[in-house]
């Protein structure tokens, strides 16, 4: 899961000294009209590269050097055409920025994230192989310029980049420690698509402004729990999360589950590791259930030990969206869109 903006990996460039040469072959221009339109030439071309690397999103100046996660840098020697993620969690960031992502690990179960699938399979993205396995033949044979690994999870192969270096420049990102949109920012410098991921920023929390003018909020506090029923841990969103970090944008208070109730040996700052017993504490008038319609979600409302919680109580126990456990562009979109047909004026 998301959890809070934490920045990583920022780019250092190098100086083209291209269109300053050619500046500088203008400036000492002579009398003679033949080198006079060669250079105005030189300098038309130079302004259409400019305006093609703007169109773009990038400068165009490569090499860049990628500061990784792991504390490590990557020489990027050219932009990236043919990226291979061995992050299905990364994968939805890097297609909405558009980045030519050609192959790509998937999910334990084998398969793409439902929220972002049908473009995959629009775009041909190959499927490496799922999370908690790893085939360097098949990857070898994508012929990738660029491999893209998450610093740790259950799709990290953070204790590989080494092997994987020797089939191309290898990045780490953690995104474990930032929003998508921190990690689109990231991706976007790494693979020269700087400006379609500001783009998609953008449209996103348009999206979100657009989505809180239409609805109307719930009185009192909302949750977000992850339902997992009795001899259960129930994980309790912190209000530092990603999903509350959405619904916090549209205008919920988010109810902070008591810290003690964490059963998990390190403390987080996404989710409180609650037991089933703990979720009768709850105090919030608005639940919303990851990972869930808002049918499944009644499970929750229909729990015995749960009848005299107050959103119980009050009919107001809602699906967060059935793709909400991974938060990228994809699902945190279906998160508004959920939220505005629950709560639409």
């Amino acid at each position: 899961m998301s959890t809070t903006l934490r920045s990583h990996g920022r780019i250092g460039t190098l100086v083209g000294l291209a269109a300053s040469a050619a500046l500088m072959l203008t400036a000492c221009g002579s009398g003679n009209d033949a080198q006079s339109n060669a250079e105005q030439s030189s300098q038309s071309d130079a302004n259409q590269q400019s305006s093609a690397a703007e169109a773009t999103g990038t400068d165009g100046e490569w090499p860049r050097t990628f500061d990784n996660a792991d504390g490590s840098t990557t020489e990027i020697p050219a932009q990236p055409e043919r990226i291979a993620s061995t992050s299905v969690t990364v994968t939805g960031t890097l297609l909405a920025i558009d980045a030519p992502v050609l192959a790509s690990a998937s999910a334990a179960n084998g398969e793409f994230f439902a929220q972002w699938a049908d473009v995959a399979q629009e775009r041909d993205v190959a499927n490496l192989w799922s999370a908690g396995s790893v085939d360097l033949e098949a990857l070898i044979g994508q012929k990738p310029d660029l491999i893209v690994v998450s610093a740790a999870g259950a799709d990290s192969l953070a204790d590989q980049v080494k092997e994987l270096q020797d089939i191309a420049p290898t990045i780490v990102v953690d995104y474990g420690g930032q929003t998508w949109q921190s990690l689109a920012a990231q991706l976007g410098e790494a693979t020269g698509l700087e400006d379609q991921a500001a783009e998609t920023v953008e449209e996103f929390d348009q999206l979100v402004a657009d989505a809180k003018e239409k609805i109307t909020v719930p009185e009192g506090k909302a949750n977000i729990v992850s339902f997992n029923g009795a001899g259960e841990n129930n994980p309790i969103a912190l209000p530092g999360s990603a999903q509350a970090g959405i619904l916090q944008e549209l205008g919920f208070t988010i109810e902070e589950p008591n810290r003690e109730w964490h059963t998990q040996p390190q403390a987080r700052e996404d989710f409180v590791w609650a037991t089933y017993e703990n979720l009768s504490e709850l105090t919030a008038e608005t639940t919303f259930i990851l990972s869930a319609d808002n049918e499944k979600a009644q499970a929750f409302a229909q729990d015995p030990l749960l009848a005299n919680l107050p959103s119980v109580k009050a009919g107001q126990v809602y699906g967060l969206g059935a793709n909400s456990f991974r938060i990228d562009q994809f699902s945190a979109t279906e998160i508004v869109e959920s939220v505005l047909e629950n709560f639409g004026k």
